[in-house]
């Protein structure tokens, strides 16, 4: 994948070199901003375009200000910053793309072009780059959180209208439904029957605390595939909203510490979100010839890139579905059949086609957060295509969606569970389990 110009690991960098108003390291790849041919086809996937109607706000009008900044016309402004911060990077322009511009590895160098030169982050984002990306914080930071929901404290900061007043904290406040108590997993999960292997497990951050159960499933699903399951403790974030951010010198040494947290021998590392499996891929784009975060690259798997060729035990479940693509699993990852496939093997399952499937709900990692009105729109549009299909379960691969669905759904009073696809998955096992049970 082309893109900017990264050092090799351990190589001197010269940050003399300077590309227009950009300076190394990082350069944005010209060669691949001007392999766009602004045909337009990526317009109608764009989530941004289809609510703003404004060229620049569109992939081929931000690659026109990168290059135009690149080819030394235009300076990094505030206008130009503004039209970078509302899009979402989601990558449905690449999925369209028949010049296979990178725009996204485009993006988030030129974002940590304008953070190195013009850092300018609100008191809101410290807060999430000073917590998100930290499991013992964020875990910390949740305790007194569920004392705040329970107590009714929540309901009353609600009531008396205080929220209206700081848009991006009371969209913080929507998007935290009840937050579970912690639930750690053991370290090791054997296989059952003969072994395939031995896989790593990642957690994350926003998955081991808010969703500990779709860990649970994805570590039990590995095991009754026959994989060996390592889980260790000492993993950290793997980088992913750094990245997204432009935050790329935090990015690669958190991709280096998690790196290191797992065993080399592992087959595999398996992750069961969109968001951190895209960017684990990517690591050896970014730190190329690095010794060990390029072959722990080389080996990252979504987890329904590991099940889709085992032979479950799945017994019948009585529901209507639809599946929405999570963006970096659909588009980062190019994954899109085999979490289908998975849902089509549980007898019973009626999975409805949903239109617009691969559209952004407006989530993409913190940017619901950062930019509340955009996030509502989009989320207000992809409800509208999930109503219409009459299911009564969403499924979606990525801790955000799920939240920023679940809090539309919340929003609207609609009765619609929010499931991951291994949530679905292990309720068809245990359906199997039951039905053995009484036979």
């Amino acid at each position: 994948m082309s893109g900017p110009v990264a050092p090799e690991a351990g190589a001197p960098v010269d940050v003399g070199a300077v590309t227009g108003a950009f300076a190394a390291p990082d350069l944005p790849d010209l060669d691949a901003l001007r392999s766009c041919v602004h045909c337009g086809i990526c317009l109608p996937q764009c989530p941004t375009y289809l609510v703003l109607g404004e060229e620049m706000d569109s992939p081929r009008g931000r690659l026109y200000l990168i290059r135009a900044a690149a080819e030394g016309r235009l300076a990094l402004t505030d206008t130009f910053a503004r039209h970078l911060d509302l899009c979402l990077g989601c990558r449905a322009c690449e999925s369209a793309c028949p010049s296979g511009v990178p725009f996204g590895s485009l993006l988030e160098a030129t974002r940590a072009q304008f953070r190195r030169q013009r850092p300018s982050d609100s008191l809101i984002s410290r807060l999430i780059f000073a917590v998100f990306p930290e499991p013992a914080r964020l875990g910390a930071l949740l305790a007194p959180l569920r004392l705040y929901q329970r107590s009714g404290l929540q309901a009353l900061v609600r009531r008396s209208g205080v929220l209206r007043r700081l848009p991006r904290l009371a969209a913080m406040d929507a998007l935290l439904a009840d937050v579970p108590a912690a639930d750690p997993l053991p370290e090791r999960v054997a296989a059952r029957g003969t072994s395939r292997g031995r896989v790593g497990l990642l957690i994350g951050c926003v998955q081991r605390h808010l969703y500990p159960r779709v860990n649970h499933d994805t570590a039990r699903l590995l095991a009754l595939a026959g994989w060996d399951v390592v889980i260790p403790r000492d993993q950290g974030c793997c980088g992913a909203l750094d990245l997204h951010g432009g935050r790329l010198d935090e990015m690669r040494a958190r991709a280096r510490r998690l790196a290191a947290s797992f065993p080399p021998d592992v087959d595999f590392v398996v992750t069961n979100a969109a968001g951190c499996g895209s960017a684990m891929k990517e690591y050896g784009h970014w730190m190329p010839g690095d010794p060990d975060v390029v072959p722990f690259a080389d080996r990252t798997r979504d987890v329904s890139e590991l099940l889709v060729d085992a032979d479950l035990p799945l017994g019948p479940l009585n529901l209507t579905a639809t599946y929405h693509d999570a963006c970096h699993l659909a588009h980062g990852q190019r994954i899109r059949r085999e979490p289908r496939a998975l849902l089509a093997r549980i007898p019973g399952l009626r999975l409805v086609d949903l239109p617009e499937s691969e559209l952004c709900c407006g989530s993409a990692g913190i940017y619901n957060l950062l930019e509340p009105e955009m996030a509502d729109r989009l989320l207000e549009r992809k409800l509208d295509r999930i109503v219409e299909t009459g299911a009564r379960a969403v499924v979606t691969a990525n801790p955000g969606c799920m939240l920023q669905i679940a809090k539309g759904a919340r929003a609207r009073g609609l009765d619609l569970e929010v499931l991951h696809p291994v949530e679905v998955l292990a309720r068809a096992v245990d359906a199997r389990a039951a039905k053995g049970a009484t036979s």
